[in-house]
């Protein structure tokens, strides 16, 4: 099992529609969250924890992340997938952009 951690700004739209995603495939945990903590959920220490991978949305993301919880992400793998903040909810758009961005970087996590 790979658990799963995407991240953006404030858990509503991007990092939920990525969640919602990946969690049917077979082998994958997915969690979602924001950086800022009026996010819908919050970043914390124990979902850093939990997570084998990391996608954040954008380099900001990554920064704020590695601000507030660098002692948390010894060893952990954080990809920065440069999704800019302009789709809804499980835009088709934003579909297809974390289809051909994350699908092949966790293949080898699959197998």
């Amino acid at each position: 099992m790979v658990n799963i951690l995407f991240i953006c700004s404030q858990n509503r739209l991007r990092s939920p529609t990525a969640e919602q995603m990946f969690c049917q495939y077979a082998g994958i945990e997915c969690a979602s969250a924001g950086v800022y903590d009026s996010a819908e959920v919050p970043l914390d220490p124990e979902l850093i924890e939990w997570a084998d991978i990391i996608f954040v949305m954008e380099r900001i993301h990554y920064t704020k992340m590695t601000k507030k919880f660098k002692r948390y992400l010894n060893n952990k793998r954080i990809i920065v997938l440069g999704i800019p903040d302009e789709y809804e909810y499980m835009d088709p758009t934003l579909i297809h952009l974390l289809e051909i961005k994350v699908i092949p970087l966790i293949r080898s996590h699959l197998s």
